[in-house]
C-alpha cells in the first residue's frame, strides 16, 4: 500500500483546520496553490453562498464543485480569505507569489476582514527573503524595473513563459534585504511599472495554521 507524502498530509491537515472557520452562506475568499487545493477538496461539505477567487485556476476548481464565483466588485468586503504562503514570519508578514497570482491574492486579502494563512512548518521563518520576491511588472517596463531592483541589491530573474491573469510579467527577485517588510513592500510598489509585489505586510495574516508532524498549531497575530 502506498503511503501518503508527509508534506501533503500536513497540507491536508492545515486545510481541515481552516475549514472550521468557514460558515454556511458565506462568500469565501479563496487563494491559490497546493494547500488551497486541499481546502477546495473539502468545500463541498459547506453550503457556501459562493466564493471570490484569487486566480483563474482556482475559479475553475471551484466551479467544478458547483460553487458560484462572484466578482469582488459586486460583494464588497469579505468576512474571510484563506490562502497559503511561500514564507511567513512570526508577525504574520508573508512572501507570496510563487504561483504568480500575487496581485489578485493581495486585492482579495485587502478586501477581507480576516486572512487565514495555511502553511506547513517549512514555510515559517524568522526573517523573510530566502524565497524570491515575485514582482508583477507591466511588460514594457520589465528592463527598467529590473535595473531599479539591481540598484536596490536585488537579483531579478524574468519568469520566462509565464503571463499573469492581468497580462503582465513577473520578475522573481533574489537577494533583497527584508528587515522591514512593510517599508520594502511600499518601496517596491513605488517603482514605476510595478503592478504589485509579493511581500504581504500591509495585508499580513491574522491567523496562521501551521501544520507539522505533531499536528496543527493556531497562531493569532
Amino acid at each position: 500500500m502506498s503511503q501518503i507524502d508527509p508534506k501533503l498530509a500536513q497540507k491536508q491537515a492545515a486545510a481541515t483546520a481552516a475549514l472550521d472557520y468557514v460558515e454556511d452562506d458565506m462568500i469565501l475568499g479563496v487563494g491559490t496553490g497546493s494547500t488551497v487545493n486541499c481546502l477546495i477538496e473539502l468545500l463541498s461539505s459547506v453550503k457556501l453562498k459562493g466564493a471570490v477567487s484569487s486566480s483563474k485556476v482556482t475559479e475553475d476548481k471551484l466551479r467544478a464543485l458547483g460553487i458560484e464565483i462572484f466578482d469582488l466588485n459586486s460583494v464588497g468586503e469579505l468576512d474571510l480569505y484563506i490562502d497559503g504562503a511561500d514564507e511567513i514570519d512570526d508577525l504574520g508578514n508573508m512572501i507570496k507569489g510563487g504561483g504568480g497570482a500575487l496581485t489578485r491574492e493581495k486585492i482579495v486579502a485587502a478586501a477581507s476582514k480576516r486572512f487565514i494563512c495555511m502553511v506547513d512548518d517549512t514555510k515559517t521563518v524568522k526573517t523573510l527573503g530566502k524565497f524570491p520576491v515575485a514582482i508583477e511588472v507591466l511588460p514594457q517596463a520589465r528592463s527598467y524595473v529590473a535595473r531599479k531592483l539591481v540598484e536596490m541589491g536585488g537579483e531579478p530573474v524574468y519568469r520566462e513563459g509565464f503571463v499573469t491573469d492581468y497580462g503582465n510579467v513577473i520578475l522573481d527577485t533574489y537577494g533583497l534585504q527584508i528587515d522591514n517588510p512593510a517599508q520594502l513592500e511600499a518601496q517596491l510598489n513605488n517603482i514605476v511599472g510595478v503592478v504589485c509585489n509579493g511581500i504581504f505586510a500591509a495585508q499580513a495574516a491574522h491567523i496562521m495554521l501551521k501544520a507539522s508532524e505533531q499536528g496543527v498549531d493556531t497562531v493569532k497575530f
